[in-house]
C-alpha cells in the first residue's frame, strides 16, 4: 500500500531523538552507534547519523537518547487477551489436557471480563515495548455481550496500534471437538458475526490503528467447512486469515485420523495457504510443510515461551528463515505464558532455537530483533507501514534504556537487549504519540487495572465453580 502524502511540513509538529544508538530494521539491517530521529507528526520524517538537522519548526519535544537504543516498536502476532484472567491454572498439562481443563473456566467469560483482561494484556505488552498487539479471540459464549468490542476499546484507549483476529468455534464435545457446546457458534451464526465485526472496525488505511482478521480457531475445534467458507469470506472482505497450526503431535494424530492427510494438507485443501494467511506455533513441520509455506507466502507466529510452557515442542524457525517463511514473534494467550510480555521471547527465540538442530548457529541477536520487529509487520501485512525505523513509515518507536546496571557492560546495544534482561522502556511511540514513558503507561491507571484483573479473575473463578 503507497503512503498517502504527509502533512504540510510547516504546520505539523516534531519530536526529535538524539544522542541515541538505532537499528533500523531496515532491508540493510542499518545501524547507528550515535544518531537522530526526526517524527513529523505520526511519521518518521528523517533518521541518520549524528545530530538532527537544524532549523526544523514546530519542533514541541527534544529527547536527548544518551544512554539509549532506539528501535522499531515490537509487533505481537499471537495472543489470547481473555486467558490474563486465567493465569497460573493447569501448569503442568500438555495442550489438549490443558485445554479440557480450562475450557469450562473460559466458557464462562462475559464482556466486563475480556475488558479487563485485554487492559491487562495490553498494559503488560506496552510496558514492555509493543506498540502493535494482536489478539485472536475465539471464545463468544452465549448472552455474553459485545466481547469484540470491549477488546477493541480497551485498545484504542491504551493508545496501542491493534489487529484483532476475529475467532470462532463451531465443533463442540458432541461433534468430537474439546469446547463446551454452549460456548461455540454455529456455522452460520460465525461467519455472519465476524463479517459483521470487519465491517463495522476494520480500517484499510496506510495508518490504520485498528485492523480485523478472520480467524477460525484451531481443525480441531472448527468444521472444515467454517474453515472453507472462513477463507472465502476473508478474500471477499480483503481482510487477513489467521488461526492455530501444527502446534502439537497429537494435532497432526487429530488431522490424519479425521481429515486422512496432515495439517498443512488440510490446510492447503481449504484454502487457507497463502500471503495473506498467518498460523500460530507451526512446530511440527516437516520439510514438506516448510516448503509449501515458502512457496505460498504464508506466516508463521512464534510462540517460544508458550511452546515450552505447554511441551509443544521447538519450532524449526532457522528452517522456515532460510526458505523465506514470513515469521513474527507471539506471546500467546497468558494461560500459557503468564509473563505476557513479548520483549522476553526476543531472549527465549534465540535461547530455545539453539537447543534444536542447528545449535549455536540457530538464530542471533539481529535475528531475533527482526523476528519482533519487520518479522511481525511482514506477518500482519503491515511491512511497508511499521516494523523499521525509514522515512515515511510511522512512526512506532521504542527508547530502551541500556546504560543501567543490567546492560551498561555489553558493548553491542542489540546484543544488551536481546541476550541481557528485559531493559526498561523509557520513552514508546506509537503513531507519533507516547504511550509509555519511564516505565508506566501515560493513558491507562496500572494500579486500577491491576484491581479489576484481579477482581475479574476472582469473579470468574466463582461463577466456573458455581456451574
Amino acid at each position: 500500500m503507497a503512503a498517502p502524502a504527509t502533512p504540510d511540513s510547516g504546520a505539523v509538529e516534531r519530536i526529535v531523538i538524539e544522542n541515541a544508538a538505532i537499528a533500523t530494521v531496515d532491508a540493510q539491517d542499518t545501524e547507528y552507534a550515535s544518531g537522530h530521529i526526526v517524527v513529523a507528526g505520526n511519521r518518521i520524517e528523517s533518521i541518520g547519523a549524528g545530530k538532527a538537522p537544524g532549523g526544523l519548526a514546530n519542533v514541541v519535544r527534544r529527547v536527548d537518547a544518551t544512554g539509549h537504543l532506539v528501535t522499531p516498536g515490537l509487533i505481537n502476532t499471537h495472543h489470547h487477551f481473555y486467558q490474563w484472567i486465567t493465569r497460573g491454572l493447569a501448569t503442568d498439562h500438555n495442550l489438549f489436557n490443558w485445554l479440557v481443563a480450562l475450557y469450562p473456566t473460559w466458557a464462562r467469560i462475559d464482556e466486563q471480563m475480556t475488558y479487563a483482561a485485554a487492559q491487562g494484556s495490553l498494559g503488560m505488552m506496552a510496558r514492555g515495548g509493543v506498540t502493535t498487539a494482536m489478539d485472536h479471540h475465539y471464545v463468544f459464549p452465549k448472552g455474553s455481550g459485545d466481547l469484540s468490542g470491549s477488546i477493541i476499546r480497551a485498545a484504542s484507549e491504551m493508545g496501542v496500534r491493534f489487529t484483532l483476529a476475529r475467532g470462532s468455534m463451531d465443533r463442540s464435545e458432541k461433534d468430537g471437538g474439546l469446547p463446551p457446546d454452549f460456548a461455540v457458534e454455529t456455522l452460520e451464526g460465525a461467519l455472519a458475526a465476524t463479517e459483521e465485526t470487519v465491517k463495522k472496525h476494520h480500517d484499510a488505511s496506510f495508518d490504520a490503528m485498528t485492523q480485523v482478521a478472520v480467524a477460525p480457531c484451531s481443525p480441531f475445534s472448527v468444521s472444515t467447512e467454517l474453515m472453507k467458507q472462513g477463507a472465502e469470506l476473508a478474500r471477499r472482505l480483503g481482510v487477513r486469515l489467521h488461526t492455530h497450526g501444527s502446534e502439537t503431535v497429537e494435532e497432526e494424530k487429530f488431522c490424519h485420523e479425521l481429515f486422512g492427510m496432515g495439517p498443512t494438507d488440510y490446510f492447503e485443501s481449504t484454502g487457507w495457504l497463502g500471503d495473506d494467511v498467518w498460523m500460530a506455533h507451526c512446530v511440527h513441520m516437516n520439510d514438506s510443510d516448510i516448503a509449501a509455506f515458502a512457496r505460498t507466502g504464508t506466516g508463521v507466529a512464534h510462540c517460544p515461551s508458550s511452546n515450552a510452557r505447554l511441551a509443544a515442542g521447538i519450532a524449526r524457525v532457522p528452517d522456515m528463515l532460510k526458505a523465506g517463511v514470513p515469521v513474527g514473534l507471539g506471546v500467546d494467550g497468558t494461560a500459557s505464558n503468564e509473563s505476557g510480555e513479548l520483549h522476553t521471547e526476543l531472549r527465549n527465540a534465540l535461547l530455545i532455537n539453539r537447543l534444536g538442530a542447528h545449535k549455536e548457529a540457530a538464530l542471533n541477536a539481529r535475528q531475533a530483533l527482526r523476528l519482533g520487529t519487520y518479522g511481525g509487520a511482514q506477518v500482519l501485512g503491515r511491512a511497508t507501514q511499521i516494523g523499521s525505523l525509514e522515512a515515511g513509515k510511522l512512526a512506532d518507536l521504542v527508547l530502551w534504556k541500556i546504560d543501567g546496571i543490567g546492560h551498561a557492560s555489553i558493548a553491542d546495544p542489540v546484543t544488551a537487549i536481546v541476550f541481557g534482561a528485559a531493559a526498561p522502556v523509557t520513552l514508546s511511540l506509537v503513531n507519533g504519540r507516547p504511550v509509555v514513558e519511564n516505565g508506566r503507561l501515560l493513558h491507562a491507571d496500572e494500579d486500577a487495572i491491576a484491581r479489576s484483573t484481579r477482581d475479574e479473575a476472582q469473579r470468574l473463578a466463582r461463577i466456573a465453580a458455581e456451574s
